[in-house]
């Protein structure tokens, strides 16, 4: 078992007006994600958010503290949002296992001081999907399944965007310090994500793309509304979105993806949109 973590600086529409594609995908691009019998972790100056990934093949991993937290555990001072985009597993905190199957989640609040995972099938291993930010007080582990949710539908064929969004770890389904994490779901003959596409100076974004069929692509749209930028993206990557940028996509098929949000509130429809012939 290993746990590697790297360190993302924030940086201001001024300095990324000036990145060629390497320096974007450097500064916003995280892959690989999954590792089998690893923790992969990177850490974002924007809001201290978290994003990472662990796949169990043959035996349970656990979640290790980190030297950029300065904690004797992981949780001490965070609290954890986790949605399974693999095979069935389980999570087990503080000795209470967790069953958590494909597109679940799981919450698990600060103070909780250890946390394992583990694939039920090593044939076919879950790939825990992992989110952390910083709490100010200890909510209840919970875990969520999809009948759970929050779910909203948008969009329309007619526009490319007819997409379902399920809200799992929001406030209007359970309480948490400040993180906020859901599944959009685009419908067949979908490309658009998040269209129109809109900025929120209050808060952070993560996307993580998944289901994306082999030998397609996810093209991730970032930047000022008036400058904006792109990053290709390939299955089961993610990219990080700052507060002044925008964040949307348009794939070569359909394809699901997961967002994470950390920062002043927890509004899920605070948002500052942008009209389509506005953007540039």
């Amino acid at each position: 078992m290993s746990t590697s973590i790297e360190t993302r600086y924030a940086s201001s529409p001024r300095e990324a007006k000036s990145w060629d594609t390497a320096q974007a995908r450097e500064a916003l691009h995280i892959a690989p994600l999954f590792e089998a019998d690893a923790v992969r972790l990177v850490y974002s100056h924007y809001d201290r958010f978290i994003t990472g990934g662990v796949m169990p093949v043959k035996g349970a991993v656990k979640l290790e503290t980190v030297d950029p937290l300065k904690a004797a555990y992981f949780l001490e001072r965070r609290e954890l949002g986790i949605i399974n985009t693999g095979g069935a597993g389980t999570v087990t905190v503080d000795g209470e296992a967790f069953s958590i199957d494909f597109k679940e989640a799981l919450y698990i609040g600060r103070g909780k001081q250890e946390v394992m995972f583990a694939s039920k099938n090593a044939a076919e291993p879950a790939r825990f999907y992992l989110n952390s930010t910083p709490a100010h007080m200890n909510y209840p582990t919970r875990h969520i399944t999809r009948k759970e949710a929050d779910v909203v539908v948008l969009g329309a064929q007619e526009t490319s965007n007819h997409r379902t969004i399920n809200k799992l770890l929001v406030n209007s389904v359970l309480p948490t310090c400040q993180l906020q994490m859901g599944m959009t779901e685009l419908k067949s003959g979908n490309t658009w994500n998040t269209m129109p596409a809109h900025t929120h100076d209050r808060r952070m974004e993560v996307y993580f793309y998944f289901e994306v069929p082999q030998g397609q692509s996810v093209c991730h749209f970032w930047g000022e509304p008036q400058e904006t930028r792109h990053i290709w993206m390939q299955n089961n990557e993610a990219v990080i979105s700052p507060p002044w940028s925008i964040h949307s996509g348009a794939g070569t098929s359909n394809y699901t993806f997961i967002w994470g949000m950390a920062g002043e509130n927890l509004d899920y429809g605070d948002m500052d949109h942008c009209a389509i012939p506005d953007l540039r």
